[in-house]
């Protein structure tokens, strides 16, 4: 498998998840309801991709909820093996979490925003499987949850890696051109992206090609 590991998210169907994974994907995000961005869908879109999906591809539930019990419940229902948490947990803990869904894999999104990012990351450790690092902005009032297509500090970004003992995924403006870039500044565990391999909305098969072209063979 290549490195690092490629998550394509905002995947909208099955013949898109089928893309992706010819393409090279090892985990595929599935958007929930979210205040804003591009690719959410159904829970019942959710459930009917995530069971299609081989072994050995992780799906990714993108949740915005912010309590751990309707996190629980909405991972139920859409049976992913992993969720994506996007904003910050406000209501019960990730011990819950953890306690209520065995063998699934806890990731929490850190929107690079500045430095208070690494403490941040740093905080979740021995808490979640991995955190991702992302460009949105939560303090909005309509808040901004990924799928921004914009970069972050990326300088930022390598010193959290550097600090936190969890695989960092980097999300946030990704594309086949800035990729090197990306890897050789943050070194991350894997990337994520959504709006990179997309034209009108939709998976280009070009843009996947020009992207897992452009990975680091090894």
């Amino acid at each position: 498998m290549s490195f690092p590991r490629v998550k394509i998210c905002c995947i909208a169907s099955e013949e898109e998840a089928w893309m992706a994974i010819r393409a090279g994907a090892s985990a595929l995000g599935l958007v929930g309801p979210v205040p804003s961005g591009p690719g959410a869908i159904t829970e019942e879109q959710i459930t009917a991709i995530a069971t299609r999906v081989p072994p050995g591809v992780a799906t990714f539930l993108l949740t915005s909820h912010q309590d751990a019990s309707a996190i629980i419940e909405q991972q139920r229902r859409c049976r992913t093996s992993v969720v994506q948490i996007l904003d910050r947990l406000l209501s019960g803990t990730y011990e819950e979490l953890r306690a209520a869904m065995p063998g699934i894999g806890i990731v929490q999104v850190v929107h690079v925003m500045g430095e208070e990012a690494i403490e941040e990351a740093v905080s979740l450790e021995g808490k979640v499987d991995a955190v991702l690092l992302d460009s949105g902005n939560p303090n909005l009032p309509v808040k901004e949850l990924g799928g921004t297509g914009r970069t972050h500090d990326w300088q930022i970004s390598a010193r959290l890696r550097e600090r936190v003992r969890l695989p960092v995924y980097l999300a946030g403006g990704l594309r086949s051109d800035n990729l090197a870039t990306a890897l050789r500044t943050v070194r991350p565990f894997g990337v994520d992206l959504c709006n990179g391999v997309r034209t009108d909305g939709n998976l280009d098969p070009a843009k996947l090609e020009d992207f897992f072209a452009a990975l680091p063979t090894r």
